[in-house]
């Protein structure tokens, strides 16, 4: 069955549920499956390193996913308008991907999380994006005809799934924020099923 790989760092919890939402829209699609799996932290040279197996959540990724996916879709908290640093790494370290065309032609898309409103959602979600370019993804985003995405007083962007967490650093998706999640999920998966139809 193809899968769609749903890769993502989360400290908080935020990233980590939305990317179970997405994963969720994926299963929504005939014959698609979601596949799980996170990027390790990175840490100064003078800190102990991580674990190789994270102690709990998803399976870090294997550059074999990323061959065996029909497609994409990457998540990160927000650091400054930007991927968190654990995310970026993983990215930067995926030339012999790039040369071999690992990723051309797979559908992609991108998922955040930040502490406020804004807190730069939109422009992390684009800065996500430019390497999937790079890599020849085909971006898919979430589109006006999803109506949650007019109606969302917290998170939800044409350029991806977010979510709002607060002052309260709350980790639980809005009702919105999930069905947009779902949303991205489904069109990615459908998209993919649908090129490797042909």
């Amino acid at each position: 069955m193809p899968e769609i790989l749903v890769l993502y760092y989360s400290r908080g919890g935020s990233v980590a549920r939305l990317a179970r939402q997405i994963a969720r829209g994926v299963g929504e699609v005939d014959g698609m499956s979601a596949r799980l799996r996170s990027v390790p932290p990175v840490a100064a040279v003078t800190q102990q390193a991580a674990p190789p197996v994270p102690e709990d959540g998803a399976p870090y990724v294997d550059r074999q996913d990323l061959a065996e996916c029909a497609g994409l879709i990457v998540g990160s908290p927000t650091r400054f308008g930007n991927m968190a640093a654990p995310v970026k790494h993983f990215i930067d370290g995926l030339g012999a991907e790039w040369a071999s065309g690992t990723l051309v032609g797979k559908p992609a898309a991108v998922f955040t999380s930040t502490a406020t409103q804004h807190g730069g959602q939109e422009s992390t979600l684009l800065s996500m994006q430019v390497p999937l370019l790079h890599h020849g993804c085909m971006i898919v985003g979430i589109p006006f005809t999803e109506p949650q995405l007019s109606s969302t007083r917290t998170g939800g962007t044409p350029y991806g799934a977010s979510h709002v967490a607060g002052g309260e650093d709350d980790p639980q998706p809005s009702d919105e924020e999930a069905a947009l999640a779902r949303a991205l999920g489904r069109r990615v998966a459908d998209i993919a099923r649908r090129l490797e139809v042909r």
